[in-house]
């Protein structure tokens, strides 16, 4: 078999049964049987398409099948599956919120600037020009007011945390690249575990705003560029890449990895994108990577890891600790 086809589904609410998967199955040329990657919540279906098949299209016939039920379908070669590189967009994608629209709560100006967000992220105006329009907004705002909104307004993504640390333990390098500010994506890459983090800068003068932001700005293509770069740098092939995120400003950075998933993302940025998860949290891309839940990183199984890593190798620490 050549390709899988992953269903998942929101892992608060486990929906996926059988007949979903026998529906599935299906419409995929020599469907092998299903294989459970988390029981009710993910599976895979292993298949060969045929010579030039469409997997986007063939993908949308089976969330058509699937509908009214809220399961994400992905299809993708076997190959390459397992990743050595993640790229993740930080707004709206592994938190729930759009930094400058809380920071221009803060000014009475939310609704202007929420406007000039969608639009920009939905592709209608140019990336670039609405960022500086919409930072030009928030000019004379206090600095330290980002201590209070990341304190009571910033929320991580469910999985986000649970992702990174899975594949970081599995030796890949993870990287938040947001056109969003580094005053957010440092406390964010650290609360995360994200091995760095790439952002905008927001210009500072007497703890105000400016109203300007540091050149260069990191954009669309900038985003594109620092995947390119950092995967040369590691000497891979495109196909252990794996990017996502939710805007326009992100299409560039989507097509250019070896898996471009478009999280929760505008319909634009859905369509275009290898992949789409609707429905599930950030975990969906770890079963797309193939990975069963037991092999999920969390607190408990750190604790665990430790604790055998000392079963197997601490007579050794102890033995050195005796000829010192």
């Amino acid at each position: 078999m050549t390709h899988v086809a992953t269903l998942v589904c929101d892992p608060s609410f486990p929906i996926v049964q059988a007949s979903h998967l026998d529906l599935a199955a299906g419409f995929l040329p020599g469907a092998q049987a299903p294989q459970w990657l988390d029981q009710g919540v993910a599976a895979d279906i292993a298949f060969t398409p045929e010579k030039d098949a469409d997997l986007r299209a063939l993908a949308d016939r089976i969330r058509a099948g699937l509908h009214p039920w809220q399961i994400d379908v992905i299809l993708q070669p076997v190959e390459g599956r397992r990743k050595k590189l993640l790229l993740a967009d930080m707004d709206s994608t592994v938190i729930g919120q759009e930094c400058i629209n809380e920071l221009a709560q803060e000014m009475g100006k939310r609704a202007q600037v929420t406007k000039i967000t969608e639009q920009a992220m939905a592709g209608e105006i140019d990336f670039e020009t609405s960022l500086r329009t919409r930072v030009a907004i928030i000019k004379n705002l206090r600095a330290d007011t980002v201590n209070r909104i990341l304190g009571k307004k910033i929320t991580i993504t469910n999985g986000a945390r649970v992702l990174v640390q899975t594949m970081r333990a599995n030796r890949a390098y993870t990287v938040l690249v947001t056109s969003g500010f580094s005053a957010f994506a440092a406390p964010v890459t650290e609360k995360v575990g994200f091995n760095e983090f790439q952002a905008n800068v927001l210009g500072v003068a007497e703890n105000r705003f400016t109203g300007l932001i540091e050149e260069p700005v990191l954009g669309t293509e900038a985003k594109r560029d620092i995947l390119i770069r950092l995967r040369e740098k590691e000497f891979l092939p495109k196909v252990q890449v794996m990017a996502v995120g939710d805007g326009a400003n992100d299409l560039a950075m989507l097509a250019e990895a070896g898996l471009g998933v478009a999280f929760h993302a505008k319909p634009a940025v859905a369509a275009a994108a290898d992949a789409r998860i609707d429905h599930g949290d950030l975990t969906a891309l770890l079963y797309l990577q193939g990975y069963q839940r037991s092999q999920f990183w969390s607190e408990e199984r750190k604790e665990l890891d430790a604790s055998e890593w000392m079963k197997r190798y601490g007579w050794m620490a102890r033995e050195n600790n005796l000829k010192d």
